[in-house]
């Protein structure tokens, strides 16, 4: 869950990030405002391609692989020939902010609009002809923005503005405007000859290598599966399991057979619930070895390896040391030691509870799980069990299951409850619109956004909440459709949010695990941070112009609401009879919260620290393997549960390979000492003062989500908090204090 975000501002092209659904939707924009340089395509060309008609949302019923090379091709030449009588009209001396980013903008928005939409599309509705579409534009739109990013007479122009006229622009330009600057910088405006000429060569190959080992795990994950025709073998599967495997074997719920496969759904239910230890075996060793030496032509170990020598040779040709100290310039953490110490800090209080939490489980498991998991025949519990045995332990403490809640969560349900609580505390009201816009697939639904007290329709929302292993990624991700901006006349800012929930199964609705529901809250999170900007410079507005490592605090932050009593009784009601969740049941719902908690937070140390040794320590010429760094780094943050021998677990890490948390994947920990501090500021005035609760979250309302990156993230928590964020919330929400 949580897979990828819309990286902000720049960093969309600057992270050549092809596979996942980022589009170019924030470079340097500038430019004069000449009317001709922004007349829309023909009406005769708009008609013939969908991709063409941008007047407002994407006519996604319309939109086929053909329409997307021929769109790429034309926006690309008409963009190209604005940007060049931009360029010439441009004096570095004497050209005005206005002269230069709304107008750059402009120039930029047509092809940051289909290829945003493509980009969507390569995730929800993969296929073989869009990715050849896709793969096939994608060098052009790649040397397309980095010629904008390498060109001195903008570079020079912005300068001289920045240097010698900040005083007559206001927070928002400012940040803007140091934003382009550093994205050019990091873009290879500084480079000549042969060093700009292998910066660019990098540049088009890393976008190459991020789709393809996005699709590789795609592919890879598509491929296996598990038929189990046994009814002896799934005793003890809940029935939504047993009927989701029967789905996919078109076979029936109570008879089978059964088919389990590595989506998401499928294969967490089947670690947590099958109680025969050689297919939990056979699941978790394909789920670590996707997409490696064993996957043929599918096979991202070189990948992986070319990528790391890449970003290390490009970043010395920038000037700096390792790729981290590249990625590291742009973000809140001032440097890998700061990252390197807030790691070490929260592994000093959350190991000790995971050696405890573990050692808890194994004990349970020799007890009830007979002979075979004896100390003479198993000395260590196996990464295969820890799961299953973990949430046997669960419900024997809590006396509750994720089945049992599951009737409580039901989607439709979930979204009233969660659309209730962004009224209550942010004063917007959320309507169906079903209708009012084209879905690239039935299951996808559409929702306005109004503000309370104006009653006007301030933003929209996609919703794509089902799993859909044929065409759709796994994980869960916001992304931008439409950013709002005054110089592109868009002042509604439109969002895709995108997860792969357990989906209906005939009558019944989708009925949620608690974890998907905490996932949803989530990613409408990032969602409301886009849709909720105050913002009208497109580079900051909402997600645009976040640093990387704030970026998850709305998303982290909305997590908390799934522990307040008023919220969850607003969406926890049987979805057959509509009682409300049982009051002891939520209790232990809110007892359960810290429940592995130090296991869970060393495996998203490990996970940070690792993305961090292998992008600024690793030298890929070492002699060293990527697996022995992963060894390394899993010697100090998961002692108590080292990898599997051929753990390939890499080789899927679509977040920093085929996403945009490359030496930023520390920033969800990061990130949650903040969220959990914001959340802090509601308990304090008590959850269930409600006025006071009102004011709290208008406040936040107008800070975290008004601002976006219009300031930087440490002043806009600290004009929302009164002061500077502290580890104590976290700590205590973890039960690590």
């Amino acid at each position: 869950r949580r897979m990828r975000v819309s990286p902000p501002a720049f960093a969309m092209f600057l992270l050549a990030s092809g596979a996942a659904s980022f589009a170019p939707r924030s470079f340097a924009r500038g430019g004069r405002p000449l009317a001709s340089l922004f007349s829309a395509a023909s009406s005769s060309d708009t008609c013939a391609n969908p991709l063409l008609d941008q007047a407002s949302l994407p006519k996604f019923s319309a939109i086929e692989p053909k329409h997307l090379q021929p769109a790429v091709d034309e926006l690309l030449a008409d963009m190209s020939s604005k940007f060049s009588e931009l360029e010439s009209g441009l004096d570095p001396s004497s050209s005005t902010y206005d002269d230069i980013l709304p107008s750059l903008e402009r120039i930029r928005e047509p092809i940051s609009y289909a290829w945003g939409v493509a980009g969507h599309l390569n995730g929800v509705k993969n296929g073989d002809e869009l990715r050849k579409a896709y793969e096939a534009s994608q060098p052009k739109v790649v040397k397309a923005f980095t010629e904008f990013k390498q060109s001195r007479v903008l570079y020079d122009a912005m300068k001289n503005v920045m240097d010698n006229h900040k005083s007559t622009l206001n927070e928002e330009q400012c940040r803007a405007l140091e934003s382009s600057l550093h994205a050019m910088q990091l873009g290879g405006v500084g480079l000549d000859g042969a060093e700009k000429v292998r910066f660019n060569e990098i540049k088009q190959r890393l976008a190459e290598l991020s789709t393809t080992f996005s699709n590789n795990v795609l592919d890879a994950t598509k491929l296996f599966s598990l038929t189990i025709t046994d009814p002896a073998d799934v005793s003890g599967v809940p029935d939504s399991a047993k009927k989701m495997w029967a789905a996919a074997a078109d076979g029936d719920a109570e008879s089978g057979p059964w088919k389990v496969t590595l989506d998401g759904p499928s294969y967490i239910s089947a670690m947590q619930h099958l109680g025969v230890r050689g297919h939990r075996e056979k699941l978790y060793k394909a789920y670590v070895t996707r997409a490696s030496e064993s996957s043929g032509d599918k096979n991202n170990v070189p990948l992986i390896n070319e990528i790391l020598a890449l970003k290390l040779e490009m970043s010395k040709l920038l000037g700096f040391g390792n790729y981290a100290e590249q990625s590291l310039s742009s973000k809140m953490a001032d440097s890998v030691s700061s990252v390197d110490d807030m790691s070490s800090f929260m592994r000093e209080k959350a190991l000790p509870a995971a050696v405890r939490e573990l050692e808890e489980i194994t004990a349970y498991a020799r007890k009830n799980g007979g002979e075979e998991y004896s100390e003479k025949n198993l000395p260590k519990l196996q990464s295969w069990d820890v799961t299953f045995w973990s949430e046997r332990l669960k419900e024997e403490k809590f006396s509750i299951t994720e089945e049992e809640l599951r009737p409580y969560f039901a989607l439709p349900k979930v979204l009233d409850g969660m659309f209730g609580l962004a009224n209550r505390i942010f004063g917007i009201r959320i309507e169906a619109a079903n209708g009012a816009a084209e879905v690239w697939n039935d299951d996808v639904t559409f929702y306005k956004v109004f503000d309370e007290d104006t009653n006007k329709h301030i933003a929209s929302f996609y919703l794509d909440a089902y799993s859909r292993p044929a065409d759709k990624r796994g994980g869960a991700w916001m992304d931008v459709c439409i950013g709002k901006s005054a110089a592109t006349k868009r002042d509604i800012p439109v969002a895709y949010l995108t997860c792969n929930g357990s989906p209906p199964i005939g009558d019944t609705p989708s009925l949620m695990t608690f974890r998907e529901v905490e996932t949803m809250f989530h990613e409408f999170g990032h969602g409301l941070q886009h849709m909720l900007t105050n913002v009208e410079v497109g580079d900051v507005a909402g997600i645009s112009g976040v640093e990387w490592d704030a970026v998850e605090l709305p998303s982290q932050f909305m997590e908390n609401w799934c522990y307040d009593k008023k919220t969850v009784y607003g969406f926890a009601k049987h979805y057959e009879t509509g009682e409300p969740l049982p009051e002891d049941a939520f209790q232990k719902l809110k007892d359960q919260r810290t429940y592995g908690a130090g296991m869970m937070a060393m495996r998203q140390l490990y996970f940070g620290q690792l993305d961090m040794e292998l992008h600024a320590r690793y030298d890929p010429s070492s002699g060293e393997s990527i697996f022995d760094v992963q060894k390394r780094v899993a010697d100090v943050y998961t002692p108590h549960m080292p990898p599997m021998e051929g753990d390939r677990f890499l080789c899927a890490f679509n977040h920093i390979f085929g996403g945009g948390y490359a030496a930023g994947y520390y920033s969800y920990k990061w990130a949650e000492i903040l969220s959990a501090d914001a959340f802090g500021a509601f308990e304090e005035v008590g959850l269930d003062n409600e006025e006071a609760v009102r004011a709290v979250g208008r406040k936040f309302r107008k800070t975290v989500l008004g601002y976006g990156g219009g300031k930087p993230p440490s002043a806009v928590f600290k004009e929302f908090r009164g002061r500077e964020a502290n580890s104590e919330a976290l700590l205590r929400h973890c039960g690590l204090a």
